[in-house]
C-alpha cells in the first residue's frame, strides 16, 4: 500500500465525516465540500491502486526475465556442445538469408 492509497483513503474518510457534519448542522456547502473530497479521495485511492499494480507488474516481468536468464545460463552449462552446434547453424541461416539478398 502506497502514500497515495492511504491519503485518498483518508481524505474520502474526512469527507465522509464533513458531508454528515455538514447534513447534521444543514449546511449545504459544507455537505458538497464533503462530497467534492469523498471524490477526490476516491480517486487518489485508485490512482494508488493502479501504481500498486503496475509496481507488481514490472516486478513480475522482472521476476520472469531473471528466471529465463538463469535457465539459459544453466542450459549453456550443461550442454556446451549443443550451444555451440546451435549458435553455429544460427549464424550459417543467418549467412544464407544475407546471401540471398
Amino acid at each position: 500500500m502506497n502514500e497515495d492509497r492511504v491519503a485518498g483513503t483518508v481524505r474520502n474518510l474526512g469527507g465522509k465525516a464533513q458531508e454528515g457534519f455538514g447534513r447534521v448542522a444543514g449546511d449545504a456547502k459544507t455537505q458538497a465540500e464533503g462530497v467534492v473530497n469523498q471524490a477526490v479521495g476516491a480517486a487518489q485511492d485508485l490512482y494508488g491502486q493502479a501504481k500498486d499494480s503496475a509496481a507488481d507488474a514490472a516486478q513480475s516481468v522482472k521476476k520472469t526475465a531473471l528466471d529465463a536468464e538463469d535457465y539459459v545460463r544453466q542450459f549453456i552449462e550443461k550442454r556446451p556442445y549443443t550451444t555451440a552446434l546451435a549458435a553455429l547453424a544460427l549464424g550459417w541461416a543467418i549467412a544464407q538469408l544475407q546471401r540471398r539478398d
